[in-house]
């Protein structure tokens, strides 16, 4: 099948080797995971993970009512805060409403005190590669960092959700994390029913010690008697999507620069955000290529990179791991045209899922 470019590729087989590995960690820790739609939000293969997830978690009431709607399961809402209409939405569609602070927990209780209520709990350790996405960073807005709060809200909620990692496949690192939760909330952890971990945590990468990673997580969630749950982002998607663009133009300045028909700015914007390149799967060689985005933007560059082969205008240029947060920010800067989302199916069928066109452009402002 020919495809016009840019698109987005997702691989329902290659997605299924992360969900298996949700499954194992289910069946040999009891632990549940629940999609955060925050990173992921791509609805066509929602009926292959949703065999292996428990539900979805959510950052607003949008992110909330998709995963009601497409996904099912158990739909956990939170948002670093909720409006009075957030809530009156998210009381009829949520299984856990989870608060950010006590003041909004104490200010909306009596609307979802049917529900199962939580609380964002910040233990002041964390593990990040940028300063950015670190939720314990200096003054950080997210979750209550004073103990005795959350003791004296004890008797409003069912459970804690700590959300203290961003990319962290160092076990290590989760272990002793987790000891620290559990020697300082040891008071809180007896008094509640489940306990979310969050997510960042990447277990499904390769060599991860995925068998120690559940003997910690049963222990913990016996020790408590709670049922602990994770929010995978990345680690559920992990692996499973290209950006497959065409060069388009090679222009030299210094150095060969090929520019294809997608952007950093519009359809990679962490690339951006966290100054990180691309990755590509390509086997390395000796031809060396800035390659770069057609957007106006001086820094539209999706990374350097040495190829076996040359590049010419046509060749087709493929950025993997491209699911996680690229779909959910992907934005109409300088109307660069939208990448379309294709699916190859475990049969191994492809599926044109959506196209983007010019009124979708328009109807985007006013």
């Amino acid at each position: 099948m020919q495809i016009q470019t840019p698109y987005y590729l997702i691989d329902e087989r290659k997605l299924f080797k992360n969900m298996k590995k949700i499954e194992y960690v289910r069946k040999n820790s009891g632990v549940k995971s629940v999609l955060a739609l925050k990173c992921f939000s791509a609805w066509s293969v929602f009926p292959l993970m949703s065999k292996y997830m428990a539900g979805t978690t959510s950052s607003s009431l949008y992110e909330a009512r998709l995963g009601y709607e497409k996904f099912g399961g158990e739909t956990h809402a939170f948002s670093v805060a909720y409006s009075k209409s957030d809530i009156e939405s998210l009381k009829k569609i949520s299984d856990k409403v989870i608060f950010n602070s006590v003041s909004q927990l104490k200010m909306f209780y009596k609307d979802v005190k049917h529900l199962n209520i939580g609380l964002r709990v910040n233990p002041g350790v964390s593990y990040s590669h940028f300063d950015l996405a670190n939720p314990a960073r200096k003054n950080s807005r997210l979750g209550v960092f004073d103990k005795n709060e959350v003791l004296k809200a004890l008797d409003k909620i069912n459970g804690v959700m700590f959300h203290y990692n961003c990319e962290n496949g160092d076990f290590v690192s989760f272990s002793k994390m987790l000891d620290f939760i559990s020697s300082k909330y040891e008071k809180v952890l007896h008094k509640v029913n489940w306990v979310s971990l969050g997510g960042g945590l990447y277990f499904t990468k390769e060599g991860y010690p995925i068998d120690k990673f559940c003997e910690k997580l049963k222990e913990f969630s016996q020790k408590y008697n709670v049922q602990v749950y994770l929010e995978p982002g990345e680690a559920a998607i992990t692996k499973c999507c290209e950006l497959v663009t065409t060069v388009l133009d090679i222009v030299h300045n210094g150095k060969d620069i090929a520019i294809v028909d997608a952007s950093t700015e519009a359809h990679m914007l962490d690339l951006l955000i966290y100054q990180t390149p691309a990755k590509m799967d390509s086997k390395s060689g000796k031809n060396e290529y800035i390659i770069a985005g057609k957007s106006c933007l001086a820094g539209d560059i999706f990374g350097t990179y040495k190829l076996a082969g040359k590049l010419k205008v046509g060749s087709k240029v493929k950025f993997a791991d491209a699911a996680g947060y690229t779909m959910v920010k992907k934005n109409w800067f300088n109307g660069v045209k939208m990448p379309s989302i294709v699916v190859k199916r475990l049969n191994g069928k492809t599926e044109i899922i959506r196209q983007f066109l010019y009124t979708d452009f328009v109807k985007n402002l006013s």
